[in-house]
């Protein structure tokens, strides 16, 4: 029995209105969700990039202590 064959005999179809609803991600976590990958990008280990990330500090200047030479956790207290 294929999986349509199941869906006739045993369930109704469902349109999208009765699924659950789709949440786009907001404006704030596109941004987020890009500063975490450019952390990582530069070396950053992905809990220290992640607090990083959802910060205010200035994604350049992390990205460059890195670059020259700073530890990602020397780097992260510098910012944070």
């Amino acid at each position: 029995m294929t999986g349509r064959d199941r869906l006739k005999n045993n369930e109704r179809g469902r349109t999208m209105s009765e699924t659950d609803t789709i949440e786009r991600p907001s404006e704030r976590a596109k941004v987020e969700s890009w500063r975490l990958h450019v952390l990582i990008e530069a070396g950053y280990p992905l809990p220290l990039a992640e607090r990083v990330a959802v910060s205010e500090c200035d994604l350049h200047q992390a990205v460059a202590l890195v670059r020259q030479g700073c530890e990602p956790t020397v780097a992260a207290e510098i910012l944070l």
